[in-house]
């Protein structure tokens, strides 16, 4: 029931940039948390900024004062706004939900499929 839907991902040069956005729909009660991972070739997934329904938000290092996230709670949506891109930023870029529906009775964790950004000149 509950779907995830990235968009804003593509090609751009070094030093561009880019925002993606991620809406949650369904039968949804609450969302304890959003956030972006990223998984470059041959890497690990790695989490990339989270926000939480508290207004707590962490960032990797590797992407502190360049990425920024943000939250619009009335249409369930997370952005990644992502400045001075580097080519090492190219990977498939991931949404992530922990929240609460009516069927479930629990908080659970949902993903999105994926965006990839690509950076080159």
């Amino acid at each position: 029931q509950v779907q995830l839907v990235e968009s804003g991902g593509g090609l751009v040069q070094p030093g561009g940039s880019l925002r993606l956005s991620c809406a949650a729909s369904g039968s949804i009660l609450s969302i304890n948390a959003m956030g972006w991972y990223r998984q470059a070739p041959g890497k690990q997934r790695e989490l990339v900024a989270g926000i939480t329904s508290g207004g707590k938000i962490n960032y990797a290092d590797s992407v502190k004062g360049r990425f920024t996230i943000s939250r619009d709670n009335a249409k369930n949506t997370v952005y990644l706004q992502i400045n001075s891109l580097k080519p090492e930023d190219t990977a498939v870029y991931y949404c992530k939900a922990v929240l609460l529906t009516p069927a479930g009775g629990y908080s659970y964790e949902y993903w999105g499929q994926g965006t990839q950004v690509t950076v080159s000149s």
